[in-house]
Order: structure tokens, then sequence, then C-alpha cells
């Protein structure tokens, strides 16, 4: 359906010009039909304009297509289609037996870990993270109700589905990860004697994960290396950034517009969504940013170096759900016009673009509870 292919086909795009491993998205082509879609199975049906997209990556072997033979005890085609995986798409591994299924695991393990922490930077939730939706590539594949978080909320989920249990919620996406890794972990395991070399690469992906975090903070921040206790300026910083309702991506921005010699929330403003909940926290924010600023008088970088890690780090643009929803709206009217303005806007999501800065505002109040620009079901 259309709804549904718009949403795809711009994330997906998105996901790549944000620097996140993703599948590709070739083309978007309407149907002409219509196509009866419950989208949030409340038994409300409705006919919508159908459409088909194209998805592109070199593989869409899953982890459930390992799950499949393992489960019915046919370890001749698990062995075969493993053989097959690492011949095609991972031909720079050598050896043959256990070894090379335990490196190529790790192999995995790690690219899952990368392709995670990258959500984590940007803010995107995936929504749907079970086995059947997991690249062995470590590309992020099958966009249903994922989503931006807006006012940084670790246990916000765009999926309505997963309304009661949050179990997708987007801090908890680096262990359902792990977990997902254990569950083709245990896939695999008819193809070695024991589970030491899995459990191996489950730890790979946890070292993996750990690095890749600590880039990220540095470069979220600013910092010329992350240290201990810049881990903890971090985790302190999204406690705040909870407590007070600001907007993930404004304020990381915004943030790098700070003087250290004089840090105040005067360049931040805009990240707030509610003025009591701002004025509540001033006082624990304002030392937060003493802190911050004392830390980056102790950073080798110049402020322009600084500036310039940030702003490579943090999205001016991402595709906030509303602004998906509001290109297809417009779209289901006959109006692609918002679909090619969100897509060129998207493949620049780190510059600063004139004439274009409504989209990089924070979420309207009007779109905080709408289907659609707020929690979606896997229908959507």
């Amino acid at each position: 359906m259309l709804r549904s292919s718009i949403r795809e086909f711009l994330c997906s795009e998105a996901m790549h010009h944000l620097g996140v491993p993703t599948t590709r998205a070739l083309c978007l082509v309407g149907t002409g039909e219509q196509v009866v879609r419950d989208m949030f199975y409340d038994g409300h049906p409705a006919p919508e304009p159908g459409a088909i997209v194209c998805r592109l990556a070199p593989s869409f072997i899953r982890f459930g297509s390992f799950e499949l033979p393992s489960s019915r005890g046919d370890v001749d085609l698990l062995r075969q289609l493993a053989d097959f995986t690492i011949r095609r798409d991972y031909p720079e591994l050598g050896g043959s037996g256990e070894a090379l299924y335990a490196e190529w695991f790790a192999q995995v393990c790690e690219r899952t870990a990368r392709m995670v922490a990258h959500w984590m930077r940007v803010g995107f939730v995936h929504g749907v993270m079970n086995t059947d939706n997991m690249s062995t590539l470590g590309l992020t594949m099958d966009f249903g109700p994922y989503g931006w978080v807006d006012d940084y909320d670790p246990d916000w989920t765009p999926n309505t589905t997963d309304a009661r249990r949050r179990r997708y919620r987007y801090g908890q996406q680096s262990e359902v990860a792990w977990w997902n890794l254990g569950c083709l972990a245990g896939a695999l395991s008819p193809l070695f004697p024991d589970t030491a070399p899995l459990e191996a690469g489950l730890e790979r992906y946890v070292q993996a994960y750990a690095a890749a975090e600590r880039q990220h903070v540095a470069a979220k921040l600013g910092l010329a290396e992350c240290r201990d206790d810049d881990l903890v300026l971090m985790q302190d910083l999204h406690s705040l950034m909870h407590s007070a309702e600001i907007d993930m991506t404004l304020w990381f921005r915004a943030l790098a517009e700070l003087d250290p010699q004089a840090p105040s929330l005067a360049p931040l403003e805009e990240a707030f969504y509610d003025a009591a909940k701002r004025q509540g926290a001033e006082s624990a924010l304002n030392d937060w940013l003493a802190r911050y600023a004392a830390r980056l008088a102790t950073d080798p970088q110049s402020s322009a170096q600084r500036c310039a890690q940030m702003n490579a780090a943090n999205p001016r643009y991402v595709l906030r759900n509303y602004l998906a929803q509001q290109a297809i709206d417009r779209a289901t009217a006959g109006d692609l016009g918002g679909v090619h303005e969100l897509l060129e806007v998207m493949r620049h999501p780190y510059e600063d673009q004139p004439g274009r800065e409504a989209l990089a505002r924070k979420r309207p109040e009007w779109a905080r509870h709408r289907a659609g620009s707020s929690m979606l079901s896997c229908s959507s």
C-alpha cells in the first residue's frame, strides 16, 4: 500500500544518508489499485491506494533463515545455508569447518553491534526487532512501525502492538539485538561440538557495541576521546533530557553552539517541549552544562574541530513520523511533492538547508497522539 511503501522508501534512504548501515530503496511505484488494510487492527479496515517499493541489499538473509532448518533438525540444510551465506556475503573469510563458522558468527555479531549503536546515535527506533527482521550483514531492514525519538525517552516505542510490553523500546534495542544473536547462536549450535565459539561471538558483540558507544559519545559531545567519566556525563544528560522532556535531535545539534566560556541554556531553548519541566530542571541542566564546559577545557581539540565533529554526528534533519505522515497525506491526495521534498532533505541530514528550517523543528503538539504521527502498527 502507498502509506507503508512511502514510509519504507523514505526511511531506507534517510538511514543511508545518516550513515547507518541499511538496505536501500530503488523505486516506489503506485499500482493503481486499492488495498484493504486495518491499520490498528481494531476492526475498521479501509481501502487505501496500493504501491510497491523495490528494496535493494547485497543479501536479505536473516537470523530467522537459520532458525527454520535448525528447528526441523535438518543439519545438512543448515550447513548448506551457512556455507552459501559465507561464500557469497563474507568471501574474505578463510578456513573451513568450525573455525570458519565461528569467525563468521563473530562478524555478524560485530556488524549488528555497530548497526544498533548507530540507531542509538541518531535516535532511531526499529519497532519490530524479531529475529526475522535482523540481517546477517548487519543492515537495517524491514521498516514497519519505526520512529525517531522526539522528546528523549528510553522507554518509547513507535509500535502500537508493543505498547504494553515495550520490548522493542529505544533504550532496550542493544539488549534485544544481543538476545536475537543468542537465538541465531542456538540455531547454529548443531554445527559446533560445543558452545564456546558461539559464546565468544556473543562476547564480541558486547565489546564491539561498547567500543561503538564510546566513539559515538565522543562524537556527539565533540571530544577527542571518550573516557569512563564521559560515559557517566552522557548518562546523566540522558536522565535530565528525559525528565525535562527535551528533544534529542535539537539538543545535540544545538549543543555545538554552546560557548564553553559562558555555558547557558540560551542556544538550547528550542529543544524543550514543556516550559514547566524546563523550569524545574533548569538548575540541574546548568550544572550539567558547567560540567561539560569543564570537560571541554581539558580536550585538545579546537572549537572549530569540536563543532565540525559534533555536526557530523548529530543530524539537523531526521525523518520524524509526523513529517512522513504529512507527505503520505499529500501523496494519498495525488500530490507527491511532499515525498520528493523530504527525500531531498534527508539526502543531506547534517547540512543546514536554507528555506527548509520548518523540517528541522520539534514535533508539534497536534502530532503527539495523532495516528501515523506518533505510534503506528505493523501494518503501517
